[in-house]
């Protein structure tokens, strides 16, 4: 994967750079030490690797404003980073930057529960957000299988969804406003603590903007009452193409669930025998939710049921306990970890049309059987945001190689089959190069504008989203990739 050259001017410059954050920084939010770089040299996606040339952990919005300030006069980029879980190597460093991380800053600094929203510092973790008003019985819904370790920041910047989002929406159906600091150090609030905004949708601009704009410190989410209860039922199948042609029939009728969440066998067994959770012995899973009251819930299970039926299920099996709930869903939540203990793998993000899934599904088996290469599928069924996992053996020469071209098969499937590059995981480097396989140079074009309004210099993200040839003109020359 091709990365800018370090600019020797701005290596030749640490000392001084590192003199003016000290002003601004105490001394134990500086790390120099090549030996403690190491610690962000990358993030969730450990196939590229490169150590900053300083980290620096800021506790509050001046603190941020300050180190971007320097860093702009001195012509130094910087990467921003949440809590390093990205799977697209989104907070991946660059030689020459600093690393931004701000998992310092994790506070709450506002809940309103009769207005619905909390305004919380953007390190915080996901799962907390929900914890910090949780014994009021409200909940914060995007919900990523990260989430007990992601930081609010790498939400906005990807614009995360979660099992929950076929009903709740993702990060930017959930996010009010922000506080942002631009690359020139200026604090901007966008939003705020009500429904819509007047005038251009920069909120809609900066979720999902993987850093390139700004750097989010606060952020105003929205929060929800809890339902009266929920409910998750299990349907296993003896064909990936007849789980994904049950998914189509369930949105085709009109109801929403909370969640439709999908398996195959190789994910299946990873998760029973991590999690216990008493998954079914098939081919391909389904978990479907549905919350509200215990009518509502009889009524929508028993239609779902019925479609289910239609498929011939080799199982059918609804929860009976909130223990039992809590296990089907901890097997789901874990697979990502539980498919590590399988072999090295990479994490995909495409996403298609649902009605699209049987075909792309089927597809997929083919390109493993022509790749060689086991891969094994979990997703959010429900609106078609696939996450295929590529097993892989990063000890073997040429098996890290080969599984890139076939996750760039299957990306451009899914762009193909009328989806897109990616659904909550971002761009990154990861995707950066198949940029031009969904989108034209024109299309390119207007996107690389917004950031020059943002980020005239191109210093924040250096050559992330961006195919390198297509913003090898706005990088200054010293920026560009040799």
């Amino acid at each position: 994967m091709d990365m800018p050259q370090p600019n020797p001017d701005v290596l030749a410059r640490k000392a001084s750079v590192l003199a003016r954050l000290r002003q601004v920084l105490p001394e134990d939010a500086i790390i120099a030490d090549p030996a403690e770089t190491r610690a962000y040299e990358c993030d969730a996606l450990t196939a590229y690797k490169c150590a900053p040339m300083i980290a620096v952990l800021p506790s509050s919005t001046q603190e941020v404003s300050d180190i971007l300030r320097i860093c702009h006069d001195e012509g130094v980029p910087v990467v921003p980073r949440g809590a390093g879980t990205s799977l697209a190597g989104g907070a991946l460093p660059t030689a020459d930057c600093v690393i931004l991380g701000v998992a310092r800053m994790n506070e709450v600094l506002e809940v309103d529960y009769d207005n619905r929203f909390i305004r919380v510092q953007t390190g915080r973790t996901n799962l907390s957000v929900t914890g910090a008003v949780e014994e009021q019985d409200f909940f914060y819904a995007p919900d990523p299988s990260s989430q007990l370790a992601c930081a609010i920041a790498g939400n906005i910047a990807m614009n995360s969804g979660g099992a929950h989002c076929l009903k709740y929406g993702v990060t930017t159906n959930n996010l009010l406003g922000v506080t942002m600091v631009l690359m020139d150090g200026r604090v901007v609030e966008i939003g705020g603590a009500h429904l819509d905004s007047g005038g251009l949708d920069l909120l809609g601009v900066i979720c999902g903007s993987e850093g390139q704009l700004g750097v989010v410190t606060e952020a105003t989410l929205r929060i929800l009452r809890k339902p009266e209860g929920a409910r998750p039922v299990l349907m296993g199948f003896d064909d990936n193409a007849v789980a994904g042609e049950c998914v189509s029939d369930i949105i085709k009728s009109g109801i929403l669930p909370v969640a439709i969440e999908f398996m195959d066998r190789l994910c299946i067994e990873a998760c029973e025998n991590f999690a216990h959770a008493g998954y079914p012995n098939c081919e391909a899973l389904l978990i479907v939710e549905v919350e509200g009251s215990d009518a509502e819930i009889d009524s929508q299970l028993a239609k779902i049921v019925e479609i289910a039926k239609r498929h011939n299920p080799v199982e059918l099996r609804e929860s009976q306990s909130a223990e039992e709930s809590a296990r089907i869903w901890l097997g789901r939540k874990s697979a990502f970890g539980a498919m590590g203990q399988i072999n090295d793998y990479m994490c995909l993000d495409g996403t298609i049309p649902v009605s699209a899934l049987p075909d792309v599904l089927r597809r997929i088996g083919e390109l493993s059987k022509e790749f060689g290469l086991p891969v094994g599928n979990v997703f959010h069924a429900g609106d078609g945001n696939m996450h295929p996992l590529i097993l892989f053996d990063a000890n073997k020469p040429g098996d890290l190689e080969k599984c890139e071209a076939f996750g760039a098969e299957i990306l451009k499937l899914c762009v193909d089959a009328g989806g897109c590059l990616t659904g909550e995981h971002g761009v990154g480097i990861e995707k950066r190069d198949l940029m031009h396989h969904q989108y034209a140079p024109q299309d390119l074009e207007a996107q690389m504008a917004v950031k020059d309004v943002f980020d005239p210099k191109w210093l924040l993200n250096p050559a992330k989203v961006f195919p390198l040839d297509a913003s090898a003109p706005r990088r200054t020359p010293k920026m560009a990739a040799e």
